[in-house]
């Protein structure tokens, strides 16, 4: 039986709150305070793109926010050329900003749902996606968006996520939303901690770790790679 998705929230008002939120998302050094090894998951997903992708030209950052995975990937790997996808078009602008300013190459912006992705064949060396997928619903949409990634990758070409998780055991998920709660209420108290289960639980849905690399095969890719996993969050990818 399909899940149903219908009191989650719609795109647009996920769209509004993120319209409203670039400065939060615009720190490179800590990156999304409320992602667990935010700075640690965005230097590995980058750095292991720069190892398996060296010589990389085309870089895509789906959900890129205002732009840190991109710019990050910049200080590795100079002058490529960066093609933004968001569904803000303010998170978009402040990313067109940052990146401008570290890189020769082209700057091309896409804003709309991943889902809606018109991508060229073979044409990406690198695809970054961090804190986005997670606003996937149905499995349709997951397989939809992972086989356009994999259409779209050169071979060779590889993806890099880091991302909110669920698990697959009920009693492992309990433990690490305790755990992720404890971290939470360093930020900002039981009100905030709050504040943040109640927009995953309205916003998100998460897949499992072990769902993801499985899809991920499932669509083509030949190797798949766990970079760090900690509580409700991991960095991981995949090459084609």
């Amino acid at each position: 039986m399909d899940t149903d998705y219908s009191q989650k929230a719609t795109n647009e008002e996920i769209k509004t709150r993120f319209d409203h939120d670039v400065e939060r998302f615009s720190n490179l050094e800590s990156g999304q305070q409320t992602t667990i090894d935010a700075p640690l998951t965005m230097e590995l997903c980058t750095g292991a793109a720069g190892y398996i992708n060296p010589g990389a030209k085309e870089l895509l950052d789906i959900g890129c926010g205002a732009g840190n995975y991109t710019l990050k990937m910049l200080s590795k790997i100079p002058d490529l050329n960066c093609t933004l996808n968001d569904l803000s078009l303010p998170m978009l602008e402040r990313a067109k900003e940052r990146v401008s300013a570290q890189t020769n190459g082209e700057i091309t912006i896409i804003q709309d749902d991943m889902r809606n992705l018109d991508l060229p064949g073979n044409h990406f060396d690198i695809v970054l996606a961090a804190a986005t997928f997670h606003h996937l619903r149905t499995d349709a949409d997951w397989e939809l968006v992972f086989t356009k990634v994999y259409k779209a990758l050169k071979p060779g070409g590889s993806i890099w996520i880091s991302d909110l998780i669920a698990h697959d055991s009920h009693l492992i998920d309990q433990l690490f939303q305790d755990h992720y709660g404890a971290y939470l209420e360093t930020l900002g108290g039981p009100e905030y901690k709050q504040k943040v289960f109640d927009y995953i639980a309205y916003e998100d849905t998460p897949r499992s770790l072990n769902y993801q690399l499985a899809l991920l095969q499932k669509v083509g890719f030949k190797v798949t790679e766990i970079l760090h996993k900690n509580s409700y969050f991991a960095a991981f990818g995949a090459v084609k």
